[in-house]
């Protein structure tokens, strides 16, 4: 990675650490959660970067991968532990950002449980320990608190214009080879639950992203295509934001059904934990360097 290369994700850092930070200001009691993921993409754009992907707005025993409908009208709730999870792209270079914010205010362990447990696994980030032993660094802290972090959830590294660039850091121990480099750049996500620690999909999925060309034969569908490649390439997307350029609601979903299955696109389907646990979530976007590393959403 070059000088140039590694300022622009520094951008995208910086960027994500004060949308961050000033969207903590819009997790209220009664506010809409439509209107709280269009204003983080909104600060996003006047920051100057784009969102790496849809706000997630993951509430109680909801983990990932939930944004807003078209239209949606839900609000949080007295009682909601509200996840909140955004990225930045700014000229190929991405970086990846999560909070939890507890409403209740019963939970605060809980939270602090996946605090400390990304505070600790930074610290030990450093070339040549294995991705697996920061599992074990995650794990053990979440476990002192007498909770358990979700093992079918992950970091993950990060390239430029890949989110997801093939290399996980787990939330529990495992023999997983992979060695830190410096320069290696990843996502560091633990999550904690106060259930078993394993999430399942839900049949909801607001969120796609572009997988593999192939014929699409709707009209409307190639439309859609030619529009998120123009607009987000392969980066995912939600449904709500293409809804916002095509009138019909029912031609938007008949096109993502038909995209899905000529596996043109791929789809996120929403994850919850499957005893009904609460999550709570942290993460920064980390780059190693000769000694440790840096917090680039710090």
């Amino acid at each position: 990675m070059d000088d140039n290369e590694l300022e622009l994700f520094r951008q995208a850092g910086k960027i994500a650490s004060k949308v961050r930070e000033d969207s903590k200001s819009l997790i209220m009691v009664g506010e809409s959660l439509l209107d709280i993921a269009e204003t983080i993409e909104q600060m996003i754009g006047e920051e100057g970067g784009k969102p790496a992907f849809p706000v997630n707005i993951s509430i109680n025993d909801i983990a990932a991968h939930y944004t807003p409908e078209f239209e949606s009208d839900l609000a949080l709730g007295e009682k909601d532990l509200v996840k909140v999870d955004l990225g930045i792209e700014v000229n190929g270079a991405l970086s990846d950002t999560a909070y939890t914010v507890d409403l209740d205010g019963g939970n605060g362990n809980l939270v602090k449980a996946s605090d400390d447990a990304l505070a600790n696994a930074i610290k030990a980030i450093r070339p040549g320990v294995t991705v697996g032993e920061i599992g074990g660094v995650i794990e053990e802290t979440i476990k002192g608190y007498g909770y358990n972090p979700i093992s079918n959830l992950s970091g993950h590294m990060i390239k430029s214009n890949e989110l997801h660039a093939g290399v996980e850091i787990p939330n529990i121990k495992t023999n997983d080879p992979y060695r830190f480099i410096e320069g290696d750049i990843f996502a560091v996500e633990p999550f904690a639950t106060t259930g078993s620690g394993h999430v399942e999909d839900l049949e909801q999925v607001e969120i796609f992203s572009i997988y593999m060309p192939s014929k699409v034969r709707m009209r409307q569908s190639r439309k859609i295509v030619e529009f998120v490649l123009q607009n987000y390439g392969m980066l995912p997307f939600a449904e709500r934001w293409v809804r916002k350029s095509f009138a019909s609601k029912l031609l938007v979903s008949a096109a993502l059904k038909e995209l899905l299955q000529n596996h043109f696109i791929r789809g996120y389907p929403v994850l919850r934990e499957v005893d009904r646990g609460l999550v709570s979530q942290k993460e920064h976007t980390v780059r190693v360097t000769k000694d440790g590393c840096e917090v680039l959403t710090l």
